[in-house]
């Protein structure tokens, strides 16, 4: 019984969901942005994300010119759908808003080969090309186990050889991808402008001044202070309230 009240009540939330949804388009469709966006957050609210729902937001926020929650909404919907090439056009776009020209320092060395590799693809797509390497390897082990000559085994075995290799180097890079992507802790300013101190302390000397919709990496934590790094390696402190982060 219980069962059935849960799945009853799944199938309303979806539909609430989708009614929000669908609501929030129409508001958009006659411009009525803050209507819509009140619409796509009540889906949030509600417990259900998607990249739909985050990316629409991002619409919503960059129409009203808001770049701090345009940004943070775009970068949102891309952690859901990654591979996405309007998400990321449109957060291109919507950083362009921003004020902070922050340059990025490439890093060097044979971790930065790697993490170019591994960063090719999502953690998960490196998981379904893994898989579907097993399923060429399974059909290899058969063309090996059920050929008649010693030539063909020996052109199934070197290919069995190769694909679990191909294997091996997927699931490699899919952890080592999974790893990097969790111990980021990225955040996005939502203060208009944000004081950057050496030192997680008011009294503290303002080391630069930040603004709205330029993104930080997270460090450290120290009661309302966080310490942040930008993509040019600057680190300082600024207080929690200033930014919003991503995950």
């Amino acid at each position: 019984m219980k069962k059935i009240f849960y799945i009853i009540l799944l199938i309303f939330q979806v539909s609430l969901a989708q009614n929000a949804f669908e609501q929030g388009n129409q508001y958009y469709q006659k411009e009525n942005f803050q209507a819509a966006i009140s619409s796509y957050e009540s889906i949030i609210n509600s417990g259900k994300e998607s990249a739909d729902v985050y990316f629409n937001l991002g619409n919503c926020y960059y129409k009203l010119h808001k770049v701090g929650p345009a940004v943070y909404n775009y970068e949102k919907a891309l952690l859901l759908n990654p591979n996405d090439q309007e998400i990321k056009t449109n957060l291109d776009f919507a950083r362009k808003m921003a004020i902070d020209d922050i340059k990025i320092i490439p890093k060097v060395g044979f971790h930065k080969l790697i993490q170019d590799f591994t960063s090719t693809y999502y953690y998960d797509t490196w998981a379904w090309i893994a898989v579907a390497l097993a399923l060429v390897f399974f059909l290899f082990f058969l063309g090996y186990y059920f050929s008649g000559t010693t030539l063909k085994k020996r052109i199934f075995f070197t290919g069995m050889f190769v694909i679990l290799l191909g294997i091996t180097l997927s699931v490699s890079a899919g952890i080592f991808e999974r790893n990097r992507l969790e111990n980021e802790k990225p955040a996005i300013v939502f203060a208009e402008t944000a004081p950057v101190k050496s030192e997680p302390k008011t009294s503290s000397p303002d080391t630069f001044i930040l603004h709205e919709g330029t993104k930080v990496y997270i460090l450290e934590s120290i009661a309302n202070w966080k310490k942040i790094e930008l993509t040019d390696e600057t680190t300082g402190w600024i207080e929690s309230s200033a930014i919003k982060e991503l995950k």
